[in-house]
């Protein structure tokens, strides 16, 4: 739970009095453009990053009040793998058992469990900087699970993955979830948020802008539309007017691709009764059908823009700002945190 977090840096205002709460056992995706706040939001969660305003506890530990309680009950794995490259696969989980004091054996015994739920027993005797991009990942979000955390944070954790290897990751936190972990999520890719999360908080300028399910917030967006393609460009302002007289009372119209849009309510039932209008004229309909807003709809909505845009220079939502000295506070202070763990 977070509640009216804010941070600064300098005159750029990163969280804008930001709140979220995440049920035991249930996934919260945190969706917004880059710079929108969401790992910055990540880093104070996690103790890495101090907020200037605002309090939040994580598995019933406060933050602020006791940082070295809350890393012990979490898991985090960011958008860049921190993996030692020079170290094996079982060589990199079994250090972070060592960090977290769980003792020689069971951190052995962790690390070949965790190589074979991640598909990398195979690879677990290479250097990681032999590994492919999905497999330090999997490799990092392996990681993240050696002490068994009652809370997992996953920042962008599919972030520059191709297509299968993003699959392979979804599959691996589906069954985390199963699992019962509770789960934070940021991410850009919106199928990422709509297949894995309970809900979602869109997040924009370092604040919250909207929250529920995907289907509540696919709502917001004016429910569904139907879509049409003619085949000629005399048949634009034919079918125009036949989608009015089946209820649409707004016609977005492409004259280039000779497409109409329209939003509707009855779905299927509305497509029938623009077909049957359209039957009445001799227009040539190449493609028609009912299509549902996206989480894509969603954003372009609340944001104005796509979800992989950035925040406008000077405004605010500053996770690039002071980002490479929290990462390099974050390096030096690992041992450091281990040992509190």
């Amino acid at each position: 739970m977070a509640e009216g977090l804010v941070k600064r840096y300098g005159a750029v205002t990163a969280l804008d009095g930001l709140s979220l709460a995440v049920p035991r056992g249930s996934v919260l995706g945190v969706l917004g453009p880059n710079g929108a706040g969401k790992t910055t939001a990540v880093r104070v969660l996690t103790t890495l990053l101090r907020p200037d305003e605002g309090r939040a506890v994580v598995a019933g530990v406060d933050v602020l009040a006791d940082p070295a309680g809350v890393r012990g009950r979490i898991g985090v794995s960011g958008q860049y793998a921190a993996v030692d490259e020079q170290l094996t696969g079982t060589e990199n989980l079994q250090m972070v058992g060592d960090l977290y004091h769980l003792g020689r054996g069971p951190s052995r015994a962790r690390a070949r469990e965790l190589l074979e739920r991640f598909d990398l027993t195979e690879a677990a005797s290479r250097p990681v900087k032999t590994y492919s991009g999905g497999m330090r990942r999997r490799l990092d979000l392996a990681g993240a699970l050696v002490a068994e955390p009652e809370v997992l944070f996953l920042d962008e954790p599919t972030t520059g993955l191709d297509p299968r290897s993003r699959l392979g990751m979804w599959e691996v936190i589906s069954e985390l979830v199963s699992g019962g972990t509770t789960l934070l999520l940021t991410t850009q890719y919106l199928e990422e948020a709509d297949r894995l999360a309970d809900s979602i908080a869109v997040i924009d300028s370092g604040r919250v802008i909207a929250e529920g399910t995907a289907d509540q917030l696919k709502a917001q967006v004016g429910g569904e539309r139907v879509e049409l393609t003619v085949g000629r460009p005399e048949d634009v302002e034919t079918a125009r007017r036949a989608l009015q007289r089946a209820g649409a009372e707004e016609v977005a119209v492409d004259e280039h691709a000779r497409s109409l849009s329209a939003p509707v309510s009855g779905g299927t039932a509305a497509l029938v009764a623009v077909l049957g209008a359209l039957r009445e004229t001799d227009v040539e309909v190449l493609d028609a059908g009912v299509r549902r807003p996206t989480l894509d709809d969603v954003f372009l909505t609340l944001t104005g823009r796509g979800a992989e845009e950035d925040v406008p220079a000077g405004a605010t939502g500053a996770d690039d700002a002071g980002g490479a000295a929290d990462r390099g506070r974050r390096r030096r202070g690992r041992h450091r945190q281990g040992g509190d763990r």
